[in-house]
């Protein structure tokens, strides 16, 4: 059973429900490109996950049937309050690793990038954690903890991490002691030296305690979110790709074959020397932070949000639909799912060429439907034919209309109209 996709609805309300908790209580928990752009990062990685989870699978699968030690039944409770917690130890060292050494940052940094704090971060996911993430739940194949059992335990633990993505809820007493909550977790999110690389749990704060990795959120040191170097983007794509980028030109910068090759697996932030002496990385101080903002008319805002919404239905359709399409029908789904929230973010970044972009989309819908029918992705009539030309013509003049009308909102201190991306 998907547990996410069932969940959906009930992650979009409780994300009203905290709107409404901003409204009523003067907070500014929420940035309209900062909250789509999250929301764009956990649409794709749903996306892609449908062609790369068969990873996760296939591995889980192979080792638990070749090499379990054990024949744990999934009828017994036991079993599955067993896997709940040894699923959350796992999840910790996958976690912390992913802190620790380069190449797994590059797949997690993307929920940090987020310079807010609210339900819509925890949206905010990864479409590159497949490639090592397998690994750290191996162990829970050798004991033998059936595949249904791990998969279920899997979906529950990243459900339970939703709801402590928020500000709104403070210190919850003997709870802080056990259980992963909203501070502990803003203690996670946070920038500052004292919070930096600090409480991993999913589930449990008991591994960070036993570990030596706990923090506690601290009146004295209100939480600055996001991370040291900033993503300065909301474009979802560049999101995935930005760490691994910089790894990448390091590597080929690099004098020493050996440097070229260990840089992945270093520390975290390691650089070989010669590259950080003749290419310094600058790194904001606490002292200088800004929100990334891009000035934007409202009515531009309303069409992001529009379209956004459209993808958003889109990729819940996809994600439906699971195992039933083809490997070409999910290709040409996550491809023009891909290229949509690619549109959107460059579109939040009011690029000179956004408009050309959006229009080139727009042009590629026709052509999509009929590759649609083709694979059988879609039952392709001329109603279908009617309702995507329809949308695309009203698409067609409301981004006009919305590039024409209305005045750029005030840009924050530290606003940067275009920020410099590297190969996107």
């Amino acid at each position: 059973m998907n547990y996410v996709l069932y969940a959906v609805p009930f992650f979009f309300l409780l994300i009203g429900v905290e709107l409404l908790a901003d409204r009523l209580r003067g907070r500014h928990s929420y940035r309209l490109a900062d909250a789509l752009n999250s929301l764009s990062a956990g649409v794709l990685s749903q996306a892609t996950g449908l062609l790369t989870k068969v990873v996760g699978l296939l591995t889980y699968a192979f080792a638990w049937e070749h090499l379990a030690l054990f024949e744990l039944p999934d009828s017994s409770l036991w079993v599955w309050g067993f896997a709940f917690v040894l699923y959350d130890f796992c999840y910790y060292w996958n976690h912390r690793l992913g802190h620790e050494r380069n190449v797994l940052w590059a797949a997690h940094a993307v929920h940090h990038q987020s310079e807010d704090y609210n339900l819509s971060t925890a949206l905010r996911q990864t479409s590159t954690g497949f490639i090592f993430g397998w690994i750290f739940y191996l162990p829970m194949a050798l004991v033998g903890v059936p595949p249904l059992v791990f998969f279920s335990v899997a979906a529950l633990n990243l459900l339970y991490q939703f709801w402590v993505h928020t500000r709104h809820i403070p210190k919850l007493g003997w709870f802080e002691w056990l259980f992963i909550t909203p501070s502990n977790h803003r203690v996670h999110h946070a920038q500052n030296p004292i919070y930096m690389d600090r409480n991993y749990g999913g589930v449990f704060i008991v591994w960070d305690r036993l570990f030596g990795t706990f923090q506690e959120e601290l009146d004295e040191h209100p939480v600055v979110f996001g991370v040291t170097v900033p993503l300065a983007s909301w474009n979802p794509l560049w999101a995935n790709l930005q760490v691994y980028a910089g790894l990448w030109h390091d590597a080929w910068r690099a004098s020493a074959w050996w440097d070229r090759l260990r840089i992945w697996f270093m520390p975290t932030g390691w650089r070989p020397a010669d590259v950080a002496a003749r290419y310094p990385l600058a790194k904001r101080e606490l002292d200088d932070f800004c929100k990334f903002e891009v000035p934007l008319a409202r009515g531009a805002q309303v069409y992001a949000l529009l379209q956004f919404v459209c993808y958003l239905l889109a990729g819940t359709w996809l994600l439906a639909q699971g195992e039933s399409l083809s490997l070409s029908a999910m290709l040409l789904g996550c491809g023009w799912i891909a290229m949509g929230l690619y549109s959107i973010g460059v579109w939040l970044e009011n690029r000179g060429w956004a408009l050309r972009l959006e229009w080139l989309r727009l042009a590629l819908n026709l052509p999509a439907l009929w590759l649609a029918g083709q694979f059988d992705l879609l039952a392709v009539d001329a109603r279908a034919w009617l309702w995507l030309a329809g949308y695309s013509l009203v698409s067609l003049f409301g981004s006009w209309l919305a590039q024409r009308v209305g005045r750029p909102g005030t840009p924050a201190a530290c606003s940067v109209a275009n920020s410099p991306h590297v190969g996107v």
